[in-house]
């Protein structure tokens, strides 16, 4: 078999939908968020798993829990999302008001982690799931899993920043001639790229 990493990335929370950085705060689904949990599960219905695994934040593990899967999952702390140190539950713009030019995939974030430590963790994790056959599904947060998909394919933290990750979006790593490729990216329901009129 071929190892294939189906990566999740958690449902909508209160905090997905105000912009606020969503590090380490343990914070619940919203009831939304629940529904998009459970509508990812009936996607990944259509394969079955060597192993799960999810991070040991409640937004991943419900998330994993809704989608059908929490029977196999074991918790994987590198799973668990960007240290968001000082700027946890802050927005972009409240940072930016500061530090105009700040960047999460270069700068990281001030008593939290630098890029230089996520890709650390991401590189262990990479080296750790290589060792597996099969489907594993991977169920994790936006900041980190776009950084594990960064590194997976050889690409620096910086460039994570292109590669953006809807809530209870569904991507797939995996190889294309025994070298690591990005399968499927965010794949999401389309009402989540939805225009809203004010």
């Amino acid at each position: 078999m071929t190892l294939r990493l189906f990566f999740m990335r958690h449902g909508e929370t209160e905090w997905s939908l105000s912009g606020q950085h969503t590090g380490r705060a343990d914070i619940a689904l919203t009831a939304n968020g629940e529904d998009e949990a459970r509508q990812l599960g009936e996607r990944l219905g259509l394969f079955s798993f060597n192993h799960v695994l999810s991070s040991p934040l409640r937004r991943a593990s419900r998330t994993c829990e809704l989608a059908g899967l929490s029977q196999y999952v074991k918790v994987e702390k590198d799973l668990i999302e960007w240290d968001d140190g000082d700027y946890e539950g802050r927005t972009s713009a409240e940072i930016h008001a500061t530090r105009p030019e700040w960047n999460v995939f270069r700068d990281g974030c001030p008593g939290g982690e630098m890029p230089d430590e996520i890709s650390t963790r991401a590189d262990r994790l990479i080296e750790r799931l290589t060792k597996l056959d099969g489907n594993v599904a991977l169920f994790s947060h936006s900041h980190f899993g776009r950084v594990l998909a960064a590194r997976w394919i050889g690409l620096a933290v910086e460039h994570a920043q292109s590669l953006l990750l809807s809530t209870a979006s569904l991507s797939i790593l995996g190889y294309e001639h025994d070298r690591p490729a990005i399968a499927l990216w965010n794949s999401a329901p389309l009402s989540q790229f939805a225009e809203v009129d004010p």
